[in-house]
C-alpha cells in the first residue's frame, strides 16, 4: 500500500520546477497541468497533462489524480476551482483566496475596510474618474489593471491630462477594468511571505528587500535596510492577512515604503519570486513549505542560514545569446547558487537566478551580481 501524497499543479512554469526539487526528498509526487510539453517544468516532471488553465476537464482531470491541486499562477476561473470544492476536491489556496488574489479593486477595498495601510484609491469607470482623483492627489497617479497585469505589465504611471486620456482609452478598448491610486516615492519596495496549513498553523520567513528595475524584480536582499518598526509592522500586517483570508499554503505580500509610512502592494497567494533566497538562504524553502502547507503536514524552521543574502534575477541577453554556455565561468564565483528555469532564451525574459550567502549585506549582492554579469557575458571571473 502506497502512501505517496500526490500534488496537482496548475501551471508548469519556475515555480512548478521548484516545487519538484522540493517534493523528491519528501516523496511527494506531482502531476502538472502544462499549456506546453515544453514548459519548464514539464521538462523535469514526468506526469503531465497538457492543456489551458481555463479549460474545465483538463482541470477536473488534474484533481482526479491528485490528494490536493495548487498553482503556480492565478490564471485559473475562480468559479471553476469553487465547483471543484463543490464536488469534493481539495484546493488550495480556496477558490475564495484565488478571487481576492486577481481582483486588485477587491483587494484594495477589502484590505482598506479592514483598516491595513494601503495607498489611495479609486475604482476607474471612466477618465472623469481618473481626473477627479488627481485633482485630490495631484499628478503624476498610477493607472493599474485590475486583473492580469505582473513585472510591470498592466501599469502606467500617468503625468498628465492628456496621457491620461491616451492610457484609459486604450486599456478600456483592450477590455481592461482599472483602478487608480496614488503615485509613492518610494523608500524601498520589501515582500513578507507567510505560509499557513489548514489547521492554522503559521509561520513567517524574515522580510526580503525587492529591488524593482523597469517594473521587473532584479534583484533580492536579506535583511532588508529600513527601520525596524516599519519591518516589524509589516509582519504584523502579512500574518494578519493570512490569518483573515484563511490562506493555505505559501501568500506574498508586498509592501511599499514611502515616507517613512507603510503600504501594502500586492498579494500573491503562492510560492513567489520574492522567495527564491529562500532555496539556500533559509532552513525550510518556500518550495517545500508550500507543499507541506497545502498536504496539511507540520510547517518547517523558517530561520536564515546566514546573516546576509542577496539574489539576482537572470534575464534573457540583448544579443539572444544563451547564458547556460557561460554557466562554467559563473560557478567559479566563490558561493554562488545558479538556478535555471528551463525556458527558450529571449531579450528580456527570467531565465533564472542566482544566490550568494555571506556575512556582509553588501558582499553578497556584490558576488550575485557578478555572477548575473558572468552568466550574461559582461564580466570576468574574479
Amino acid at each position: 500500500m502506497t502512501t505517496t501524497r500526490t500534488v496537482g499543479i496548475v501551471g508548469a512554469g519556475q515555480l512548478a520546477r521548484m516545487m519538484a526539487q522540493a517534493a523528491i526528498p519528501l516523496d511527494i509526487r506531482l502531476v502538472l497541468l502544462a499549456v506546453d510539453a515544453q514548459d519548464g517544468a514539464a521538462k523535469v516532471v514526468p506526469d503531465v497533462i497538457v492543456g489551458p488553465p481555463d479549460d474545465p476537464d483538463k482541470i477536473r482531470e488534474l484533481a482526479k489524480r491528485s490528494d490536493v491541486l495548487t498553482f503556480d499562477h492565478e490564471l485559473v476561473d475562480p468559479d471553476m476551482l469553487a465547483a471543484l470544492e463543490a464536488e469534493g476536491h481539495v484546493v488550495y489556496p480556496s477558490s475564495a483566496t484565488m478571487a481576492l488574489a486577481q481582483n486588485k479593486r477587491r483587494q484594495r477595498a477589502e484590505l482598506a475596510a479592514a483598516g491595513l495601510p494601503v495607498p489611495a484609491f479609486r475604482d476607474v469607470d471612466d477618465i472623469d474618474d481618473v481626473l477627479g482623483f488627481a485633482q485630490e492627489h495631484q499628478w503624476p497617479v498610477v493607472v493599474k489593471a485590475s486583473r492580469g497585469g505582473y513585472d510591470g505589465r498592466g501599469v502606467w504611471v500617468v503625468a498628465d491630462e492628456a496621457e491620461a486620456h491616451q492610457v484609459v482609452t486604450e486599456a478600456q478598448g483592450a477590455g481592461l477594468v482599472l483602478l487608480v491610486e496614488e503615485y509613492l516615492d518610494l523608500d524601498c519596495e520589501l515582500a513578507v511571505l507567510v505560509a499557513r496549513r489548514p489547521n492554522g498553523e503559521l509561520v513567517v520567513w524574515e522580510p526580503v528587500e525587492t529591488v524593482q528595475r523597469e517594473g521587473v524584480c532584479n534583484e533580492l536582499c536579506v535583511p532588508v535596510d529600513a527601520d525596524i518598526r516599519l519591518i516589524a509592522e509589516a509582519v504584523g500586517v502579512a500574518r494578519m492577512i493570512a490569518q483573515e483570508i484563511e490562506a493555505v499554503g505559501v501568500l506574498a505580500v508586498e509592501f511599499f515604503l514611502s515616507n517613512g509610512h507603510l503600504y501594502i502592494n500586492e498579494l500573491a497567494p503562492r510560492p513567489h519570486n520574492s522567495g527564491h533566497w529562500t532555496i539556500e538562504g533559509a532552513t525550510t524553502s518556500q518550495f517545500e513549505q508550500h507543499l507541506r502547507a497545502v498536504l496539511d503536514l507540520p510547517l518547517g524552521d523558517t530561520s536564515l542560514r546566514a546573516p546576509a543574502i542577496a539574489t539576482e534575477n537572470l534575464l534573457g541577453p540583448e544579443d539572444g545569446s544563451d547564458p547556460v554556455t557561460r554557466l562554467p565561468a559563473a560557478l567559479g564565483m566563490r558561493g554562488a547558487h545558479v538556478h535555471f528555469y528551463g525556458k527558450a532564451v529571449r531579450p528580456g525574459r527570467k531565465l533564472g537566478h542566482v544566490t550568494v550567502l555571506g556575512t556582509d549585506r553588501q558582499e553578497v549582492r556584490y558576488r550575485a551580481s557578478l555572477a548575473v554579469h558572468q552568466l550574461m557575458g559582461k564580466g570576468e571571473s574574479q
